[in-house]
């Protein structure tokens, strides 16, 4: 069911009853910066509810639009939105992020038959790099600086999410892993593959989650942008998260069973998380730089490094 997140009540609840992981997170936030992450969940879940649970794709691709250009005027009669616009400023890089979150939500409408590493890159920008940018806003850091490495989280965890859901989306008509990997499968063929086309499938999971895990050192570099509370929740959430992959991996070609991780299991991962990272100099101080090769498919999106692309280029004599 589609629930509209009017009040803070109404995003708290759609965050308990949808978001395990980041409901384990938020524990770790201060009060004020709970609450809007808790809202900005709320948005993000709203807009995926309305491509994935409308029966009529032309009329979820009109209520997206309008969203969009409520986000896109700066002002609108829905309180979720106006909360979201207020989170993120009302303007700029951030409320870019948000539309470009729709751009990505409605891509999904219809059939989906990703190609090649560019095409998925450029996909979990839109869908999940654009709420680490959002969510640097949620926290109060936006700082330039810090934006390609909170894409880089979100890039690391749609990455997990495509590699855990292969059977799920299949199910919907969509195949997020590209051609590169897998070949011209189609969905129905995902749903009921051959011993082969099965190998090669958990094969491609593995090769999303080493890609995954370059994007998630990445995002962990920059966490020093945030406040320290802020930064050991984020932290837990993206080790939550890497954890998933880990019992994604553990499934091997049971393509069909969906991974999760416990209770008790974030319970360790978290402490493990905590205790591993404070320690560490990249906690607490800057990192000196982004990898550029991280971005090399994200050229003229918001928020990406601007020079990935042209070092790109030119290494590749392009």
């Amino acid at each position: 069911m589609i629930q509209q997140a009017g009040t803070l009540e109404d995003a708290d609840r759609v965050l308990r009853e949808n978001g395990k992981t980041f409901a384990w997170a938020r524990r770790f936030l201060g009060r004020r910066h709970a609450e809007r992450s808790t809202r900005l969940y709320a948005f993000c879940r709203f807009l995926d509810d309305v491509a994935d649970e409308t029966p009529d794709p032309a009329v979820a691709a009109a209520a997206l639009g309008r969203i969009q250009a409520d986000l896109e005027q700066g002002a609108s009669s829905d309180p979720m939105v106006t909360a979201v616009l207020e989170i993120l400023g009302g303007s700029g890089p951030g409320v870019e992020a948000a539309t470009a979150l729709i751009d990505g939500v409605r891509s999904d409408l219809g059939e989906v038959l990703l190609e090649d590493e560019r095409s998925l890159i450029r996909y979990c920008y839109r869908v999940a790099g654009t709420v680490g940018v959002m969510m640097c806003f949620a926290l109060d850091r936006p700082h330039a600086a810090a934006l390609p490495h909170a894409i880089d989280l979100g890039i690391g965890m749609q990455l997990t999410n495509i590699a855990r859901d292969i059977h799920e989306d299949a199910g919907m008509g969509r195949r997020y892993v590209p051609a590169a990997l897998v070949g011209d499968l189609r969905p129905d063929e995902i749903l009921a593959p051959t011993d082969e086309q099965r190998r090669g499938l958990a094969g491609a999971r593995r090769a999303l989650l080493s890609m995954a895990d370059r994007y998630y050192r990445s995002g962990e570099r920059g966490l020093c942008f945030l406040p320290v509370r802020a930064r050991s929740a984020m932290l837990v959430a993206a080790e939550t998260y890497r954890a998933i992959g880990g019992r994604v991996l553990a499934l091997g070609e049971r393509l069909d069973e969906r991974a999760f991780v416990p209770a008790s299991a974030k319970l360790l991962t978290s402490t493990v998380a905590l205790l591993g990272h404070a320690p560490r100099p990249s906690f607490w101080r800057r990192p000196a730089g982004h990898d550029p090769t991280l971005h090399r498919h994200l050229d003229g999106l918001g928020g990406a490094n601007a020079a990935a692309r042209a070092e790109h280029d030119e290494d590749s004599g392009a």
